[in-house]
């Protein structure tokens, strides 16, 4: 079993059963839909994963206390504003209790203290409120443009000794904004997550790809300021205002689009808005067979790359249209692999690895699946250790990758993980250093490079 810090999140309905004595059907399905519309959704944008739901209530884990505070937050706030219609007393409301503590980690459970002292917490928030511990709030106070409560020390149930609590009221309309980023000098984007428009939101996966896939290339322009996927995909499923997306991440653009998958055809619509006005720069709809897909991403970045940054010379936009995937089929089961990847368990790195190897075995010239499964099958050798995922495994998949593609990313970044993890640290500086000049935003190989340095 696996020890861990981490920031655990309890939550539950208040009058539960008043409220399914009043509508039994009506509650579990208003119930059923806040959870699948609002809080499954935050928590997944803040990095959080549900370990469990029961009955009125769920537990969940983030490896952030500031994202797993500001992702209660941004719930208890959309709670508030749901159902306008329904009276006071028939309205579901939610309390949250936070803690940061040593978890017990058994398959996907969770157990310990730490979770206890989460589930004790919630039971004295109020209404729409939230209660954390005082490690919590050591963490957060300044972070979150919160007034705290300081409510003292309580004893809770089954816990040895008194636990510092704090109090955040009910946040309904409550402002959780950032304060305004400046402007760099460059050109700034962020493009936003692609809406997947396919009416089955086992497609999402798909739409994300798709946006991932024109951060990267845009990120390969050094005259372009482009922000880093995991800030951008904050705003995932949000109804969102562009000059409010500009403040809070420093960009000047914003791209925004959506994707509708149905049969062998595809519907790929793109905007490109200045945030600062108001205005469209540029706008295109694109319906096309699937195999086009790839056609379609390059004239995206092209027409976002004309309009940002002339300077450009045709040759450089020439170049980076050079793609490594070729084979529809094969780009599916990458992009489905990365989003089993994204959910950073070993049972979904397990299954990511399964559709990469059908990957390379379709092609196997694909530097893109090769490089890919170098990431995940270095992330296997962390979760299992190296007797079950030979480190070997992971080093075979990377060169492969770069034989096929010297300039391939995910080749670069998974061979510095696999360095890094049998300690040959310069060999994994080289190639983060690598990945990063190929795509200098990426969060994760920066993220990578500060451990390796450390």
């Amino acid at each position: 079993m696996e020890r861990r810090l981490a920031a655990i999140f309890a939550a539950d309905v208040v009058g539960y059963t008043r409220l399914m004595g009043a509508d039994e059907s009506g509650t579990l399905q208003r119930l059923k839909s806040l959870r699948k519309e609002l809080v499954e959704p935050r928590i997944t944008e803040r990095n959080g994963r549900i370990v469990k739901l029961m009955g009125d209530g769920l537990l969940a884990e983030c490896p952030s206390v500031v994202e797993a505070v500001q992702c209660a937050i941004e719930i208890q706030r959309g709670v508030s504003e749901r159902e306008p219609e329904v009276s006071g007393d028939r309205k579901i409301q939610l309390r949250v209790g936070i803690n940061l503590g040593d978890i017990i980690v058994d398959g996907s459970d969770i157990y310990g203290d730490g979770v206890n002292v989460a589930a004790r917490l919630e039971t004295l928030a109020d209404s729409g409120g939230i209660c954390v511990s005082g490690t919590v709030f050591d963490h957060v106070k300044g972070k979150v443009g919160l007034e705290f409560v300081d409510l003292g020390e309580q004893k809770v149930k089954n816990i040895d000794g008194p636990v510092r609590v704090y109090q955040i009221p009910p946040v309904s309309g409550v402002d959780v904004s950032v304060p305004s980023l400046e402007l760099p000098e460059k050109p700034s984007v962020a493009v936003l997550p692609f809406d997947n428009m396919s009416g089955d939101p086992e497609q999402a996966y798909f739409s994300d790809g798709i946006t991932e896939d024109i951060i990267t290339e845009l990120s390969r322009f050094g005259l372009l300021f482009v922000i880093a996927r995991n800030s951008s995909f904050v705003f995932r499923g949000q109804a969102v205002d562009v000059h409010e997306v500009g403040r809070k991440l420093g960009v000047r653009y914003v791209v925004e689009g959506s994707v509708r998958r149905a049969g062998n055809r595809v519907r790929v619509t793109a905007q490109l808005i200045d945030a600062s006005t108001g205005k469209h720069v540029w706008a295109e709809r694109y319906d096309r067979d699937l195999e086009d897909i790839f056609a379609v991403q390059d004239e995206v970045v092209q027409a976002i790359v004309a309009a940002l940054a002339q300077r450009v010379s045709a040759a450089e936009v020439e170049r980076l249209r050079r793609r490594s995937v070729t084979d529809l089929a094969v780009y599916d089961l990458i992009l489905h692999a990365q989003h089993h990847m994204g959910i950073w368990t070993r049972e979904d790195y397990v299954k990511a690895r399964e559709l990469l190897e059908k990957a390379v075995e379709r092609d196997h010239n694909c530097a893109q699946a090769y490089g890919t499964l170098a990431w995940c099958r270095t992330y296997l050798t962390w979760f299992e250790g190296e007797e079950d995922v030979p480190i070997e495994a992971a080093f075979d998949a990377g060169r492969r990758a770069l034989s096929l593609d010297p300039q391939n990313v995910e080749a670069h970044s998974g061979l510095g993980n696999a360095h890094l993890l049998v300690g040959e640290h310069e060999q994994a500086l080289y190639h983060y250093g690598a990945a990063l000049t190929l795509n200098p935003n990426s969060a994760h190989l920066n993220l990578h490079l500060g451990s390796c340095r450390a």
